[in-house]
């Protein structure tokens, strides 16, 4: 009996752990799907709807550009959002900070639900959405890192890829989300869907919050981040620090995820607009092939993430930014046919080099800053791809459209950022077998003196 009850008590931190992990896994993923709804939500919105509302007296060129610009100016608040709430993540946990970034996501997505259009109060419409699009891009900013510092500082180092693409199903759940309430409250509205159904869904955000908060508010913190507060290893300033101690880290961070990055918001979001203002298409029809395309990455994403815990999280992402410019070219030749089959087949293809990367970029990425800057290294440079690269991708699109009146600039364009990533890919340290519960680069300095 004792021998039984010794055997039980050896388990049941093992066991604990292992329950932990879920929970961690469970409230990451829950998390980013809300904070990706909100994301994307607008995404779809700048593409179907802002222009008429917000910029009426453009013409339809400018009125989508303008829509755009604001969209971009989310992305270039996230290195913001990533800088501000990388220092907490480092300083105070990963879990205070994530019901942060969850609540300034939440509410502003949740105001841009009231804001009055261009007839109430003009311009100045447009400037508070963009105000709340700013704040959407904090939010979303300081959210990456800490959900995926959550479930995979839980995790065991055999199987990091996997159990940190998880959290990275969060983009297209939120995608398919924000997707299916536009697309739900456009036959619920009908002819009102202007004046007051495309506004609903944003407001929806604050019952999403409310479930997000109940989840994450039951998970502890994470075993490294417990271990630096034992051992007073939190550092004071992780930011100024992680600067000076892998500037080379942070800027690659970011190169890698250009042809994963610019690729995925034109094929999620500048294909609203382009199927429906240049091949005529409904947005009800193209609404749902981006969701259709975004179940199969429910799929691909955490596949890709396994595989990288088998080939190696190099080889996998290489793979996948090789994908992305093979297949721009043929990208356009299926959606140009305006063929709805065709035309779905091409957008649930985009999606599939993009999630080669997105899989094992999550912990591709954390692993190459030590513990106790984790959070602001891997935040920072996983965001700012998102100047680079992501917010300006669709109104660079667009732009190219504009002046050559042709699709091919914008596959070319697509090359050029699967080579920017090819090379960087090819330079970031691969530290796939360092053991992230260890602060590995004071080992490493150790021993090289």
């Amino acid at each position: 009996m004792a021998s039984k009850t010794t055997m039980q008590d050896e388990r049941s931190p093992a066991t604990s752990s292992r329950r932990q992990l879920r929970r961690a896994v469970v409230a990451s993923t829950v998390g980013t799907s809300i904070e990706w709804y909100d994301f994307f939500l607008y995404g779809s919105a700048a593409a179907l709807v802002f222009p008429k509302l917000f910029f009426p007296n453009s013409d339809q060129l400018t009125g989508v550009l303008a829509s755009f610009a604001t969209y971009a100016v989310g992305f270039a608040a996230r290195p913001v959002g990533a800088a501000f709430f990388g220092h907490f993540g480092d300083r105070i946990g990963r879990k205070a900070t994530l019901i942060a970034t969850l609540l300034t996501m939440g509410l502003a997505t949740a105001a841009i639900g009231i804001v009055p259009d261009y007839r109430s109060i003009g311009i100045a419409g447009a400037v508070i959405l963009t105000a709340l699009r700013i704040l959407q891009g904090i939010g979303v900013g300081g959210e990456w890192g800490g959900s995926v510092l959550l479930s995979m500082e839980w995790g065991s180092r055999r199987r990091r890829g996997l159990v940190a693409s998880w959290p990275q199903v969060g983009v297209p759940i939120g995608l398919i989300l924000g997707n299916l309430a536009l697309r739900l409250f456009s036959g619920v509205s009908g002819d009102a869907f202007l004046s007051w159904g495309w506004r609903i869904p944003f407001l929806l955000s604050l019952v999403l919050v409310a479930v997000g908060l109940y989840i994450r508010l039951g998970v502890m913190e994470t075993p490294l981040f417990a271990r630096l507060i034992e051992r007073r290893r939190i550092e004071p300033q992780p930011l100024v620090e992680v600067f000076r101690r892998n500037p080379s880290e942070i800027a690659l961070s970011a190169l890698i995820r250009v042809s994963e990055q610019a690729p995925f918001y034109v094929f999620t979001t500048f294909v609203l607009a382009y199927g429906t203002k240049t091949l005529k298409l409904s947005g009800d029809f193209m609404l749902t092939a981006v969701a259709i395309a975004a179940v199969v990455s429910l799929f691909t994403i955490p596949f890709s993430g396994f595989l990288s815990d088998v080939i190696g999280r190099r080889r996998m992402y290489l793979l996948g930014v090789l994908a992305v410019g093979i297949y721009a070219f043929p990208y356009f030749g299926l959606i140009n046919t305006a063929v709805p089959a065709l035309v779905i087949l091409g957008v649930v293809l985009s999606l599939v080099p993009h999630d080669m990367q997105y899989g094992p970029q999550a912990a591709f990425i954390a692993e190459n800053f030590t513990g106790r800057l984790r959070y602001s290294g891997a935040s920072v440079g996983y965001q700012l791809a998102s100047v680079i690269a992501g917010g300006p991708a669709p109104l660079i699109a667009a732009y190219l459209q504009s002046v050559f009146k042709s699709w091919v600039p914008i596959a070319v364009y697509l090359v050029i950022c699967a080579l920017v990533s090819l090379v960087a890919t090819l330079l970031i340290p691969d530290r796939s077998s360092a053991d992230h519960l260890q602060e590995y680069d004071e080992a490493v300095a150790g021993a090289r003196a």
